[in-house]
């Protein structure tokens, strides 16, 4: 179990070493039904077909263990969670892992992987409560308490309470400083609330933790490229895109989807990215059939678009209408309302027809959570359609976009410095100004 335990911490860390700890793990016992159940976990964390038969002999690895040796409930229901993961029952797998919490609320490796498929189902309010719901069983004496606070502020955050999230997340990191996630969830607060600054010198102060974890770090990085961005330090963003978020070239779809979004708001801001596209598409084209996670197609399809490869690009359309077409599941549902419709979007922006991608997204805009990931890699989307409004001259719809984000966000120098735009698209010269005003104000308060 020692080699076990160490495994969970590992990944509860993003550190480098998960994988190793649990080999070892399986080998001091080759039946040992949740060492396979979780190498079988870490193969679908990958969301990569190429790992499906290493999902597969996990599967049946702990069944035989099951079968030979018996299992408790708690691993019964671990290897049912994981085969109906892998067979794309999502709601089935949240079901078990749910079940297994109600029985063993210390089930880290339960509550993390509950509250990871909860995220990238866009349901913000179970990522919260996923955790709150078995927080009595936990205190400062319980091993991973800390670990269960940075889940905890995450979930606050992504709901809009940043005041708790805050005061969570700091707990959990005095718990335990090398807890990424919880660093993580006070970034997204800082982020969300503009305080540009502190979240420079968190990632400052933090970078010896968080620069030695698996790819997670260039997540990090790229949180540090978005603060960046406000404050138009291009050359920066550019720099940090080379030697930190793409210095290796990974197909990991956190990789790309890092790496897609800060070229996409780069070249929204007019600035040139020069041949930095064509390796995304590569590795796109190579996973543009995967389809085990909307949120990663949709970047996969922003690679494609982006580099031109419209042939590609509409096989791969055709390719997720028809496996949402095949399935009834959460998964197939969110690809099908979501997925299609915002990469036919993607492909028309990048073919510059704007007016498609306002049809296509406005109608969804409010829908586009469900796809998954944080509302700082979602707001991407709500950018795109205020910037295709802008583009397609249809300037009351993005004044009631950037009126309604303004009012969401007024720390954002993003969203003012786009109002000042719209306004002076329609005229309001004194608004214009008032808004590009608001923008100057808050720039120079980060400078000060």
């Amino acid at each position: 179990m020692r080699h076990f335990d160490a495994a969970i911490t590992a990944y509860l860390g993003f550190e480098r070493e998960a994988g190793a700890h649990l080999e070892r793990a399986v080998a001091a016992d080759p039946d040992f039904a949740m060492g396979h159940c979780a190498r079988g976990y870490f193969l679908k964390l990958f969301a990569d077909r190429a790992q499906d038969t290493g999902t597969a002999e996990a599967i049946a690895a702990a069944r035989k263990s099951v079968k030979e040796r018996g299992a408790t409930r708690r691993e019964r229901n671990h290897i049912a969670a994981l085969s109906a993961w892998h067979r794309g029952d999502w709601q089935g797998a949240l079901d078990r892992w749910e079940r297994i919490l109600l029985d063993e609320p210390l089930d880290i490796l339960a509550l993390k992987l509950v509250n990871h498929l909860y995220f990238y189902l866009g349901d913000s309010l179970n990522v919260r409560d996923s955790v709150a719901r078995v927080l009595y069983a936990w205190n400062a004496e319980t091993p991973g308490h800390g670990f269960v606070l940075g889940m905890y502020a995450f979930g606050l955050e992504e709901c809009g309470d940043y005041v708790g999230a805050d005061a969570v997340g700091q707990q959990a990191i005095e718990i335990n400083p090398a807890d990424v996630w919880a660093i993580h969830a006070v970034l997204h607060v800082m982020e969300m609330q503009g305080r540009h600054r502190e979240g420079t010198d968190l990632l400052k102060t933090s970078e010896s933790v968080w620069s030695r974890c698996n790819n997670f770090a260039n997540h990090m990085w790229w949180h540090g490229a978005l603060l960046l961005m406000d404050l138009e330090r291009y050359h920066a963003v550019i720099d940090g895109y080379d030697n930190r978020i793409r210095a290796e070239r990974t197909d990991h779809y956190l990789d790309i989807a890092n790496a897609t979004s800060l070229l996409w708001r780069l070249e929204e801001a007019g600035i040139d990215v020069g041949d930095r596209w064509g390796e995304l598409a590569d590795k796109a084209e190579a996973r543009s059939r995967d389809h085990l996670l909307p949120f990663a197609d949709v970047h996969f399809m922003m690679a494609l678009a982006a580099d031109g490869r419209t042939e590609v690009a509409e096989t791969m359309l055709q390719s997720m209408m028809a496996s949402a077409a095949k399935g009834d599941g959460v998964a197939a549902i969110v690809t099908r309302d979501i997925g299609v419709p915002l990469c036919a979007a993607l492909r028309a922006y990048a073919d510059q027809d704007y007016q498609r991608v306002v049809e296509l997204l406005e109608p969804i805009r409010y829908d586009l959570k469900y796809l998954g990931g944080s509302h700082a890699q979602q707001d991407l989307f709500h950018r795109t359609l205020v910037s295709a409004a802008l583009k397609s001259q249809q300037f009351g719809i993005a004044r009631a976009l950037m009126s309604e984000r303004t009012a969401d966000r007024p720390s954002s120098i993003w969203n003012w410095r786009t109002y000042a735009r719209v306004l002076a698209a329609l005229g309001d010269e004194a608004g214009a100004v008032g808004a590009w005003r608001k923008a100057r104000d808050l720039l120079i308060g980060l400078t000060l």
